[in-house]
């Protein structure tokens, strides 16, 4: 898909998010097939169901306002893949506390939350500035904001599932890691409610835009190499460097 039909396909799809529609008994469609006034969520892909707590449907609209289609597409992809994969491997999870951290887990690479920090942990700011305003057990929002700091970190998967599933599961949407184990009708089930809409040529835009104006930001994770390949002048110190600098007479 070229960048012009790209574009023409984004204009056709509805953003605007109705709450108390959200979460209706609807036919599985694609995104350009939802009005412009509201945006039904199907309750259930692929014999998962998407959390319809009030948190929940208020962070979908958070995100739905702050993200591209594509990227909105690619967080609800992140939830579904992960509750596959757990359930595959027998593991236990909340589904708020996945739910919630999958759909916040890039919203560092928004426009509206991108800032100077690492876009993981701008990301798991925003969303704790938003759980705390809904007065969220610190407890819980500890795991949610660990769950999106350490997605793109081999940490996480040494972490509780809610933690754990975020970062298998992203890098199964993103670069198709473990995606195999999940049946192709599946996958397409998957794949049907929530479209890539272009999502390799869209992501790696989007991420170039965020080291662009928030280099500071791009100095670890898959950003870096991002930075390094799509921006014109990037750099960032190498550790070898800060060793060397460092004020110690060896």
């Amino acid at each position: 898909m070229n960048r012009r039909e790209f574009n023409k396909r984004l204009s056709a799809i509805g953003l605007t998010l109705s709450l108390p529609g959200l979460f209706q008994d609807t036919k599985r469609r694609t995104m350009a097939g939802y009005s412009e006034s509201s945006m039904d969520l199907p309750r259930e892909v692929a014999g998962i169901q998407l959390v319809d707590s009030k948190v929940a449907k208020e962070a979908t609209q958070l995100l739905l306002e702050s993200a591209p289609p594509y990227l909105f597409n690619h967080s609800v992809r992140t939830y579904l893949f992960g509750a596959l994969l757990g359930k595959q491997a027998k593991r236990k999870w909340d589904e708020e506390l996945l739910y919630l951290a999958c759909v916040f887990h890039d919203l560092g690479l928004t426009e509206r939350f991108a800032s100077d920090l690492p876009f993981e942990i701008a990301g798991a700011e925003a969303a704790r500035r938003f759980l705390e305003e809904r007065e969220v057990p610190a407890e819980r929002a500890g795991i949610i904001w660990d769950g999106i700091a350490m997605h793109p970190s081999a940490i996480a998967s040494f972490k509780r599932p809610e933690i754990a599933l975020v970062a298998a599961d992203a890098a199964a949407d993103v670069v198709g890691s473990d995606i195999i184990r999940i049946a192709p009708a599946v996958r397409t089930e998957v794949l049907y409610a929530f479209p890539r809409l272009g999502f390799k040529q869209a992501v790696v835009r989007t991420c170039a835009e965020v080291v662009r104006h928030h280099p500071a930001a791009a100095g670890r994770s898959f950003m870096r190499d991002i930075g390094e390949r799509e921006v014109a002048g990037f750099s960032f110190p190498s550790i070898c460097d800060l060793i060397t600098k460092a004020p110690f007479d060896d």
